[in-house]
Order: structure tokens, then sequence, then C-alpha cells
């Protein structure tokens, strides 16, 4: 029997196991899924690459959706027409609040959703929310870990490079970081019924170091190839893997 493949990023239609780790870069999957055993890469199309395994027993896919939410959210969408009824982004991030150090992880309560697909898709007055219990075991994992871990509210804005209309009010409102997909995952997962989160890995902007408007605004020392960066994104992927087995045991406190 031919598997049957979705329209657009041509992921199995079905036999994907139902708990899922999302990334942006296609080569993060790849790193993802080394830490699984017996893991497979079972699709690679556009930047939608996926694997498969199992991690202490759990079977997870593992998926890479691209930069931006318009195209990611074709991947969210497929998965969960597939039967993925769990996910957890692991993603990067700039950060906005003082004391989030590169490095660190943001597990995302919440996001603006500033995407530039769900604002076409459903009202803006729609919140983008994290399920409690994917933020419960989100923690767990980090607090087990040892990761260094803050808790808020995310920006999930369309554009990446910074533009003219300031960031002031987001900046006053306490919001812990800024990226590019958690809102589109989080809209997707509330309307279809499924659980899903976010942890991000910061790797640029502390807000510490934003001392004016034009360091806020520049983008000359962003660099996310650093040691640091990678030392959190692989604290960030353990974290991602053992909150979904909490989540699976119905264990995340």
């Amino acid at each position: 029997m031919t598997q049957t493949l979705s329209p657009v990023t041509r992921i199995p239609n079905t036999g994907l196991p139902p708990y899922a780790v999302l990334v942006g870069d296609p080569a993060r999957a790849a790193t993802v899924a080394a830490l699984l055993e017996d893991a497979a890469e079972v699709s690679h199309h556009r930047e939608y690459r996926v694997f498969t395994g199992s991690w202490k027993g759990l079977p997870v896919t593992v998926a890479s959706h691209g930069v931006g939410a318009p195209g990611a959210i074709l991947l969210f969408q497929e998965l969960t027409d597939a039967g993925v009824h769990t996910l957890v982004r692991l993603g990067t991030a700039g950060a906005m609040k003082a004391g989030i150090a590169d490095g660190d992880l943001v597990i995302a309560e919440a996001a603006v959703r500033d995407d530039g697909v769900t604002g076409q898709l459903l009202p803006p007055e729609y919140p983008a929310v994290a399920a409690p219990e994917a933020v419960l075991a989100l923690q767990r994992a980090a607090r087990e870990a040892g990761a260094p871990h803050h808790r808020g509210i995310v920006w999930t804005r369309a554009a990446f490079q910074p533009g003219l209309i300031p960031l002031d009010a987001y900046e006053r409102a306490g919001l812990a970081a800024i990226e590019m997909e958690l809102s589109a995952l989080l809209v997707t997962a509330s309307l279809r019924g499924r659980v899903a989160g976010g942890v991000l890995v910061v790797d640029g902007v502390n807000a510490d170091e934003l001392t004016d408007e034009k360091a806020a605004f520049s983008t000359g020392g962003y660099d996310p190839h650093r040691d640091v960066v990678t030392r959190g994104v692989e604290r960030g992927a353990v974290v991602a893997l053992e909150a979904l087995r909490l989540l699976e045991e119905g264990n995340a406190r």
C-alpha cells in the first residue's frame, strides 16, 4: 500500500507519533533527532524535514517548519491533520526583558499575535495561549535539567529585521522575548483541540544591553552561532523531549 502524503509539506498522512518537537531549521531537526533511539528521516520537502524515533520509550516526531509563521502554520495544520496531538516548539528568540541571558530558556505562557498570518484567519481578539499543562511540563523539565529558564509572554512578529515601529509598549508590558512562529502554533492547537507549548533559546539582544533607542533597533551585533547559544539549544532539546514524556505520563507538575 502506498503511503499518502500531505499536499504542501509532503509529510505522511498517517503513522506519525502523536507527540512532536517542532523547530525552524531543518539541520536542527536532525540534531534533535540524534537524541532519539531508532531515529529515522521519514520526509524532507522544502523546509519541512521530519524524523521519528523514541525518547525514553515515547515515540516522537521531530519536524522543521522554516522561518516565519505563514509557512510554519502549514506544517502545524498538516501535522494535526495527520493525528499529532501534542506539540512543543523549540525555537530561538531575542530577549526583551532584563535579566534574561543568552542561552537561557524562555517558556512561553502566551504570545502576541503579530505573526502575519493568524490575523487573516480569525479576529485579533482571539488569544494565542499555551496549554497550561505544557507550560508546567516544560518548567519541570527545565528545572530537572538544571537549565536557566524564565516564564512569560512572548511576541511573535512577522518581521525579523527591526523597523521604525517603536518597541517601547511591549517592553514596558514586560514581554520576555521576541520570535517568529509560536503564536501560529498556539492558535492552530487551540482551534483544533490540541496541546501545544513553546520553549525558546535566547540567541541575541539581551535587554540588559538596550541602553538607548539606537541599540534597541540595531542588528549589527546579532550572532546566533555562538557556543552559548549552541549549549542552550542542546539543553532546550532535552527539555522539550522530556516535557513530552511528562505530558504523556500526565505528570506535568
